[in-house]
């Protein structure tokens, strides 16, 4: 599942990061597992949570056993908005041109 639309228009790693948020919105993920799921280093993970995180896009929950990253509620998009596999006009542009 991909993050909602709107919030689509940021940079390719912040994107990545939601949608894989967005696919465990339930449970959250842990930073090893986002890292196995955005390909990207750590550090460039590290700078993508914490942009996220002080746009209130994503919630950090200390939970008994583990810290996880959760998708805000506005990012998860509602069951049947949108299908998975459809690409937005802006976004096939952008995959066009590599942007």
């Amino acid at each position: 599942m991909r993050a909602r639309r709107e919030f689509r228009n940021r940079r390719d790693v912040e994107v990545s990061v939601l949608d894989a948020l967005v696919d465990r919105a339930e449970e959250g993920m842990t930073v090893f597992e986002l890292r196995a799921a955005v390909d990207a280093d750590i550090d460039t993970i590290e700078e993508a949570l914490s942009s996220l995180k002080s746009d209130g896009l994503i919630t950090v929950d200390s939970g008994e056993d583990r810290v996880v990253i959760l998708p805000d509620d506005r990012v998860v998009p509602d069951p049947g908005e949108e299908p998975e596999d459809e690409q937005s006009f802006i976004d096939a542009i952008r995959d066009r041109f590599g942007l």
